[in-house]
């Protein structure tokens, strides 16, 4: 029978995370993270939850196994250099993921071979490009 170990260590290679981006994620610490999905640790309600907030699974499926007939909203993930350049901008959150849905908009149309990860001066330069543009 799986453990809540097995099923986030299932959960989480099927969204091609490592330990170390869970741990991130959630905010728990990669040892944590490793020792639940091995079994050698229990895990609160209140950590129980980060996890599956960061996973975008349900508590119930982590916790029982039952299946997911409900998923939960994909949790809005802002990459680091946006977040810097959203805070020197001075930027609402709001505006934040308008930003970081153009982003994805452009990307979308794109290859993975060709996508790059964009530097917190990019990211500026691509506010500055959509403000003049659309004011």
């Amino acid at each position: 029978m799986a453990t809540i170990g097995d099923r986030i260590k299932e959960v989480r290679e099927a969204k091609r995370m490592t330990q170390e981006d869970l741990a991130t994620r959630s905010n728990l610490s990669k040892g944590f993270i490793s020792e639940l999905e091995n079994g050698k640790r229990g895990v609160s309600t209140d950590n129980l939850m980060s996890i599956a907030n960061a996973l975008g699974a349900t508590l119930d499926y982590l916790a029982r196994g039952e299946e997911q007939s409900i998923t939960m909203p994909r949790v809005v993930e802002i990459p680091h250099e946006l977040s810097i350049a959203a805070q020197n901008l001075n930027l609402t959150y709001a505006q934040t993921v308008e930003l970081l849905a153009a982003y994805n908009s452009v990307v979308a149309r794109r290859s993975n071979r060709q996508r790059q990860e964009f530097n917190a001066e990019q990211w500026k330069q691509l506010h500055d490009a959509i403000t003049k543009v659309f004011g």
